[in-house]
């Protein structure tokens, strides 16, 4: 049961599935808001420009029909008068194509955004395929646009005769009008009842475009196990990270083990903890934590210390405070700079005994200054 469980998609589709979709071009579309933009982008279009696309065309028409016998005769004279009947409709198709296409821009973009997609474009063995394309007939989605169809006739064959019923009396009366007028009128009617019909595919697009967000979500939708998949191949696998945190503390160890020769003390526990400190009195500042260790690695240090002959002096609260509250190539912090400086001061005045500059120095108290917050 808990196996079937995690193979149904009842998850919300994560950003990363949601981005490659969008990649692929599977995004929310309604193309019937696209087909309604551009129905009413075209009767809108029509409406504005329709006066200028007329006059231009009578004024071609007239052109035309009226050449002297020189214009037919002359090849260079004809193509002149061909040129200024095409300039007379140019700038009227012009603005009626910026006007049809902005509005399909508009009308795709509304839903799902813009999204350019080459694998979308790509060519599909599965699109050319007679038993792919047998299984889609018979797809939910089919039907669903099926019943789509149908309800689009009924809406634009209902709305076209509620139309013609409103306005038949001024259909009628076309006729007894003079010429031009009944013309332009019936060109005006013609419009309005276009653009009526545009905007009567909207009953059907408040319908179908909350439809197409929801379907594309749940085409989406994931089961537990993919997110899982997910975020293993996204973030790397536990095994794959805890390999590559060993690696990363291996190099830290060794570069610490590197730098421990050039420390001036190691304050040991004396066996659990080693802390080795390198404190520049040219620069001055604050004492630097070099390494750190317990157990194997602090004994790694302590070896290493007596190879260099430096100092391990033994503090065992210090050497707790310290590997708790600093980290490597890391200044200690301001709360231990009193018990530090006691054994530097120990350090180096044993250093100046050795060369036989100075008595030998007291043994480091046992009690050092250490705040109690800074106590392990």
């Amino acid at each position: 049961m808990a196996e079937s469980d995690s193979g149904e998609k009842t998850e919300e589709p994560t950003a990363k599935k949601l981005s490659d979709a969008r990649k692929k071009g599977q995004i929310a579309r309604s193309k019937d808001l696209g087909t309604m933009f551009v129905l009413v982008g075209s009767a809108a279009a029509l409406m504005l420009m329709g006066n200028s696309l007329v006059e231009g065309l009578a004024k071609m028409m007239t052109r035309l029909l009226s050449l002297s016998r020189k214009e037919t005769m002359d090849v260079h004279a004809l193509y002149q008068v061909i040129s200024d009947s095409i300039s007379a409709i140019t700038v009227p198709f012009l603005w009626i194509h910026i006007i049809i296409v902005f509005a399909a821009l508009i009308g795709n973009m509304l839903l799902g955004g813009i999204s350019f997609s080459w694998e979308a474009m790509a060519p599909k063995a599965s699109k050319l395929s007679p038993m792919a394309g047998f299984k889609r007939m018979f797809r939910v989605q089919s039907y669903v646009e099926l019943i789509k169809s149908i309800l689009k006739f009924l809406v634009v064959f209902i709305s076209a005769y509620l139309l013609l019923s409103s306005l038949f009396g001024q259909i009628l009366s076309l006729s007894t009008e003079n010429i031009p007028h009944n013309f332009a009128h019936a060109v005006s009617l013609l419009m309005w009842m276009f653009l009526a019909l545009a905007f009567s595919i909207g009953i059907i697009v408040v319908i179908d475009a909350p439809y197409q967000v929801w379907n594309h979500n749940r085409e989406l939708k994931m089961s537990m196990q993919e997110i899982k998949d997910e975020m293993k191949s996204s973030e790397g696998s536990p095994e794959t990270k805890g390999r590559i945190r060993r690696a990363q503390y291996e190099m830290s160890e060794r570069r610490m083990m590197q730098d421990v020769p050039q420390s001036d003390v190691v304050i040991t526990n004396p066996t659990h903890y080693s802390i080795a400190l390198k404190y520049d009195t040219e620069a001055g500042g604050a004492p630097v934590l070099v390494a750190k260790g317990i157990d194997e690695m602090a004994l790694h240090i302590r070896t290493i210390a007596k190879e260099h002959n430096i100092e391990v002096v033994a503090s065992p609260a210090l050497a707790r405070s310290l590997y708790y509250t600093a980290e490597p190539n890391e200044e200690i912090p301001e709360q231990l700079f009193a018990a530090v400086a006691q054994i530097l001061a120990f350090i180096f005045q044993l250093s100046a005994h050795k060369k036989g500059q100075a008595r030998r120095p007291k043994p480091v108290a046992k009690n050092l200054p250490i705040p109690d917050e800074f106590r392990y």
